[in-house]
């Protein structure tokens, strides 16, 4: 073979899948758009994995048709031979031919049989449990318990202690570190009824055996049952994430608005109770937003008028004494800070001490306060919280051992009935991951339809053709089938995850559909040119001959496609560690999909394509062949 024939013969094969490769690529990148419009941490999180791909693919349609075409030049020389020299091309088509001649043979049967696995597959997706994003364990535990509003700093100081040496006497808990109330930062709200405790575990190879980081939490949990306290665990980092983009610090909260604070209580508290004992629902608890404890001091007038004294010198000694009264102002450096002063911790930790404060009078000398005013420990909000212009109370509660999804489900509609006597300006809003959750699963089924017509105009325009691009896009709902049989065998919920796992194999199984149609028409091709395009002259036993030819004799760069994707992604399967429990959703649809949808391809899309053919030969009295010119 000359060097012009070997060329030509380069140029001539480029062309024929250079087409094709170009716009499977492009399909691959346009089905990542829905990534691309997630928002918030979901977005944030699958962003970079979404830019990476579209750019790597970019850069590889245009290499594919430029660059590829020059190295095979380059490289493909020397003696050539055909696949039949290959053992292992030849004995993959010993296992190939026959099943496909089965499957051509018993065609009924055939498309029976992928057509029931597809509807058992809907069932499955159905029967799934929903989430927001799989839970990524931190390594690292956060106990949240809340205690009465009106607890002291004495009493918080105790409890703290207490919590700490207990959750230490735990074999796996390395370090303990807890605070009460607030961070001295104005980002931080937290009452001193709120507790945070961060604890560091040992790693997992010095664990008792067979235990689980779950198992510590249970454990942790049966052992932290203090009366007055509710406990709550979550993770550090998921936890402050939850908090500044929903306001919740647990997996969801039940946001009630309305006018008054009293009211607002006693319906949170009625919805409580009536979440109490639902499965799934752990930590269940009522955000405090009454029960603080105020010092209520009312000047008595007619008091004040017999001692000569106006309410002003009342109030002025209460802020000295009590509240603190600024006296000047010191300078270090660029900082200012003011001097106060009140009375000792002594004389104002108690009611009595606080009465016994003196008031200074004109004619009668120092008098007790509590001779001019009224002085006593009144109920108020622990904290007012707004939000829209409403005052808010919350019900918390985290999600365990169940998927978010139907977990808030039963509890919608438990609630339904409460919910509708809700007086009136007073209404619910539910929050956390669930609020997450709507958003993501609203952008996806906003934007998927819009994906599939742009895969479907790309086919269109690799094969000029709508019955073509028709047939590689029905490989997508037989991708599903493994996609689905996998997530629900590994027993793993819907999330935004699994979601972008399905995403990637749309474009997976198109491509691998489309070097499989490019090959049938061209044997489609060696039919016409061999023997005319012509009922008269094609029969239906050279129409079978051919289609098995174009599917069996190129079974070797179909499988490569399919095992390029297969060997990249088994090894997650085995994968452990932190990050390996996000990265699990998202290849389990995509293995499971690529085994079912390459099986679809390798023996129904050449039935199909031979049953079209022999359909346009009858009808038509002549084929519809791509890209050959008929003399």
């Amino acid at each position: 073979m000359t060097t012009a024939e070997r060329i030509k013969i380069i140029e001539a094969s480029c062309k024929q899948v250079g087409r094709g490769v170009f716009f499977s690529t492009l399909i691959i990148v346009a089905s990542f758009l829905p990534v691309f419009l997630l928002e918030g941490q979901e977005g944030k999180l699958f962003g970079p994995l979404a830019w990476t791909k579209t750019f790597i693919l970019a850069i590889d349609a245009i290499l594919a048709v430029t660059l590829a075409p020059v190295l095979i030049s380059f490289f493909l020389k020397g003696k050539l031979r055909t696949d039949d020299h290959n053992p292992l091309n030849r004995g993959l088509e010993r296992i190939y031919r026959p099943i496909l001649n089965w499957c051509v043979t018993w065609r009924k049967t055939t498309i029976g049989i992928n057509i029931i696995a597809l509807l058992v597959s809907i069932p499955l997706l159905l029967s799934l449990g929903s989430e927001f994003m799989p839970p990524l364990d931190e390594g690292t535990i956060l106990f949240m318990p809340v205690t009465q509003p009106d607890v002291s700093n004495a009493q918080a100081k105790q409890l703290l202690q207490v919590q700490d040496k207990i959750i230490k006497s735990i074999p796996e808990v390395a370090n303990v570190l807890g605070k009460a109330g607030r961070a001295n930062t104005a980002t931080d709200n937290s009452p001193i009824s709120m507790t945070e405790t961060i604890v560091l575990l040992k790693p997992k190879s010095e664990w008792r055996a067979g235990i689980k980081k779950e198992d510590i939490i249970d454990e942790l949990n049966a052992k932290l049952q203090i009366p007055g306290v509710v406990n709550g665990w979550t993770q550090p980092i998921i936890n402050r994430i939850n908090m500044l983009s929903t306001g919740i610090r647990t997996d969801v909260g039940l946001k009630i608005y309305g006018q008054n604070l009293d009211t607002i209580n006693v319906l949170a508290t009625q919805m409580k109770q009536a979440l109490v004992g639902l499965n799934g629902v752990k930590d269940l608890y009522v955000d405090p937003i009454t029960g603080g404890k105020y010092l209520d001091i009312q000047v008595n007038k007619d008091a004040i008028g017999r001692y000569g004294l106006s309410v002003d010198d009342v109030n002025e000694v209460v802020e000295s004494a009590l509240g603190g009264m600024n006296l000047t102002m010191t300078v270090e450096g660029r900082q200012r800070f003011s001097v106060n002063a009140r009375l000792a911790q002594d004389y104002r930790n108690n009611l009595e001490a606080i009465k016994r404060t003196l008031v200074q009078t004109m004619n009668n000398g120092p008098i007790p306060l509590s001779s001019v005013a009224d002085i006593k420990i009144s109920d108020g909000p622990a904290m007012i919280q707004s939000e829209n212009a409403l005052l808010r109370g919350t019900v918390l509660f985290n999600v365990r051992d169940r998927d978010l999804g139907s977990t808030v489900k039963e509890a919608q509609d438990k609630l339904n009935s409460l919910v509708k006597t809700l007086p009136k300006g007073y209404y619910i809003e539910w929050s956390g991951q669930y609020e997450n959750l709507i958003r993501a699963e609203h952008t996806l089924k906003m934007i998927l339809p819009v994906v599939l017509i742009i895969i479907f105009a790309c086919l269109y325009f690799a094969f000029n053709s709508i019955r073509e691009a028709f047939f590689s896009l029905i490989s997508i709902p037989f991708a599903l089938i493994g996609g689905a049989y996998m997530v629900y065998f590994f027993g793993v919920h819907l999330s935004v995850a699994v979601a972008v796992g399905f995403i990637a194999l749309f474009g997976i199984a198109v491509e691998t559909g489309i070097v499989m149609v490019i090959y049938l028409n061209d044997a489609m091709q060696q039919l016409v040119i061999l023997k005319g395009n012509s009922k008269e002259t094609i029969t239906k036993e050279d129409l079978r001959f051919y289609v098995m030819n174009g599917a069996v004799k190129r079974l070797r760069p179909k499988l490569m496609t399919v095992c390029v994707a297969l060997f990249g992604l088994v090894p997650v399967l085995w994968a452990t560690g932190t990050g390996s429990d996000v990265m699990l959703p998202i290849v389990l649809p995509m293995i499971g999909g690529v085994l079912t949808s390459s099986t679809h391809i390798l023996l129904v899309t050449p039935l199909i394509f031979l049953m079209v053919k022999e359909y346009e030969l009858k009808k038509y009295g002549k084929l519809e062949v791509l890209e050959v010119k008929e003399s």
